[in-house]
């Protein structure tokens, strides 16, 4: 722009010849008459390069293309997966991998295989909308880099977000998870939108008609809010969560989170929520806290009481003192014939008999195990005491870590002190006392036993009520007036002299 200036000022106050100019300014003559036709450039012709060096592959990247529209969506080729390949299968041929890119994204529209679409933005008014999805991510839970599903909750008018990690999406998880969501949020929304997902949608019908499962109906039923559910293979028909999906896990999942175990690591992402509620979503005057703050005057109120989520079978306890429930066994204290009412939840399987809950366990989403408590074979160990050194109760609690050592060697020395057979009976007294005094207490007491160098029962039973056994001080009382009742003790002076006196006659 400033040379086409120079010319223009040249031509017409200075030299005003277009030989002249050219020459003074060292331009081309042809450029001097277009500037003096027209005081901005023409746009420069963008030329098209010759990409001579694709012309040995491309026949071999159409053939990839082709055979892609008639694999799954999720597994086709990208344009890197296809620069691999040509560079593995096709080494004379010396292309980019930006000529590759460019040449796929060509053939990819020309084929129908991409497409550029134009979006409609959306408004939402408070309350109204909330968007549902899950996306797996990792995190190290006691060291272990474990695999997680993680659900996530968006409202589309505040931006507000709400993040939770289950280790598998089942519908226990599903619906436990809207229900702490709807806590944070302390409100439900009236209307939540959906993938095709299958813990709520039993068959897609035509349109937007869908055969949903029963449980989720209920469950909608019992929070009053309404449900839609996006056109298959349409994941911007809920782009806002989506979108915090990514926003969430570039900054809360990276780098990889640790925890001890999966309620620690809820409590961080808990946390992270909040944290997120200060900022500010672009083009907002407010922060996300604030608007959430005035979101929840707009959306209904909470239910009295939570929906029962558990999935629940009556089993009968078989010979092993176990009820299988689901494809798994799990452990009971009672006995093989006695029927019980098994609650299964997201992260636990509950057993209960005449209206308490007798068991609970750590639910096994693995197939044909055995889940198995120590405590409940406890009785049955005592009348038969040489099925404990091998029994499968305790190489579980070895490999869960709630057998310490101090166990392994009070146990040895009973045996060694009264017998194997009267030493190992002593020792599951000693474990049916955790029962009542708690597992970790009973460790103190034993460690605290080994400390002193004694290995008797009684004395680990008496540290265990050594709590109990304390009897309160009792304070000093003001006696005030009754001082003057009393009287001084006796003195036996006089009679030690009588003795002496009569020892002398």
């Amino acid at each position: 722009m400033e040379l086409f200036e120079q010319i223009r000022r040249e031509y017409e106050f200075g030299i005003g010849t277009i030989a002249g100019v050219a020459k003074k300014l060292s331009v081309h003559r042809r450029m001097v008459r277009e500037a003096i036709g027209s005081a901005i450039p023409a746009p420069r012709k963008k030329r098209e390069r010759p990409q001579w060096k694709m012309d040995a592959a491309a026949a071999f990247v159409d053939q990839i293309l082709e055979a892609d529209k008639k694999a799954p969506r999720k597994q086709r080729h990208t344009a890197h997966r296809i620069w691999e390949r040509i560079r593995l299968e096709k080494p004379e041929c010396l292309v980019c991998e930006r000529t590759v890119r460019l040449y796929v994204h060509r053939r990819k529209i020309a084929l129908g295989m991409a497409m550029q679409e134009t979006f409609v933005p959306q408004s939402y008014d408070w309350g109204i909308e909330a968007q549902v999805d899950w996306y797996e991510a990792y995190a190290d839970l006691s060291g272990e880099r474990t695999k997680l599903q993680v659900f996530s909750m968006r409202s589309m008018a505040s931006g507000a977000a709400f993040h939770c990690a289950f280790l598998h999406a089942t519908q226990q998880a599903f619906l436990e998870a809207h229900e702490l969501a709807f806590r944070y949020y302390n409100g439900v929304f009236q209307r939540l939108r959906y993938d095709n997902l299958s813990s709520a949608v039993k068959k897609i019908l035509r349109g937007q008609r869908r055969e949903e499962t029963s449980r989720f109906i209920s469950f909608r039923s019992h929070w009053r809010y309404a449900s839609e559910f996006c056109t298959p293979g349409e994941g911007h028909e809920k782009g806002g969560v989506e979108g915090e999906v990514g926003y969430f896990r570039r900054n809360h999942w990276v780098p990889v989170p640790r925890a001890a175990d999966l309620n620690e690591l809820n409590r961080q992402l808990l946390t992270a929520c909040q944290q997120d509620e200060h900022r500010r979503i672009a083009g907002r005057e407010q922060t996300i806290g604030a608007e959430m703050i005035v979101e929840r005057d707009h959306l209904l109120p909470l239910a009295a009481e939570g929906m029962d989520l558990a999935q629940t079978s009556f089993p009968t306890v078989n010979s092993l003192g176990c009820a299988k429930v689901l494809t798994n066994a799990y452990s009971v204290p009672l006995k093989a014939g006695t029927q019980v009412h098994a609650k299964v939840y997201a992260n636990t399987v509950e057993l209960w008999h005449d209206g308490r809950c007798i068991a609970t366990h750590e639910r096994c989403y693995s197939r044909q195990q055995q889940i198995l408590d120590l405590e409940h074979y406890l009785d049955v160990l005592y009348r038969k005491p040489g099925a404990l050194a091998g029994s499968r109760p305790l190489e579980q609690q070895r490999r869960a870590g709630l057998w310490p050592e101090s166990f392994d060697e009070l146990w040895q020395a009973l045996m060694t002190r009264h017998g194997k057979q009267s030493g190992t009976r002593q020792m599951i007294a000693l474990l049916q006392l955790g029962k009542q005094y708690g597992r970790d207490r009973l460790r103190v007491a034993i460690e605290t036993a080994a400390d002193a160098g004694c290995t008797d029962t009684a004395a680990i039973e008496h540290l265990l009520n050594a709590e109990t056994l304390r009897r309160a001080v009792c304070e000093p009382m003001d006696i005030g007036s009754l001082e003057r009742y009393q009287r001084p003790l006796p003195v036996m002076n006089k009679y030690d002299e009588l003795l002496l006196a009569g020892g002398r006659q």
